[in-house]
This record gives C-alpha cells, sequence and structure tokens, in this order.
C-alpha cells in the first residue's frame, strides 16, 4: 500500500473492538430470527464468543477498504 499514515494492522487493532460488537450484536439477531424455525436462540456469551471470532476477518477486510480509502484520498490531493 503505502508508507504514509497508519498500517492495515494498526487499523484493524484499533478498529476491533467495534467490529466485534457488531458481529455479536448481527449474530444475536440473527439467532433470534433463525428462532422462528425452531433454532436455538443464543446467550449473550455465544453471542460475543462468535462475534469475537468472526469479527477478526471482518474487521481486517473493513480495515482493508480504510486504508484504500485513505490512499486514494492521498492520491487526489497530490494531483
Amino acid at each position: 500500500m503505502t508508507d504514509k499514515g497508519w498500517s492495515v494492522a494498526r487499523i484493524a487493532v484499533v478498529l476491533y473492538p467495534f467490529g466485534a460488537g457488531a458481529m455479536a450484536v448481527n449474530v444475536f439477531f440473527a439467532s433470534l430470527i433463525f428462532s422462528w424455525i425452531s433454532g436455538p436462540v443464543l446467550t449473550a456469551f455465544w453471542s460475543i464468543a462468535i462475534g469475537c471470532v468472526i469479527g477478526i476477518p471482518a474487521t481486517w477486510y473493513f480495515a482493508r477498504h480504510i486504508r484504500y480509502l485513505m490512499d486514494t484520498a492521498d492520491a487526489r490531493s497530490a494531483d
């Protein structure tokens, strides 16, 4: 990418709590929808645990997108 600004890894580490929290909420609501067809409703513990796991790749991809947007903005401002 670029050597200016924050790296993708640093952005991902900073955004991880938000990504994990968002994934936990999504997992919980998905389990509520799944309960309509007799599926189990996940407890808060399992929703948070699964959210922490799937929050890792989700946050990484989001951080890559943010880094891309930062690089694009830097390239346009250099013109």
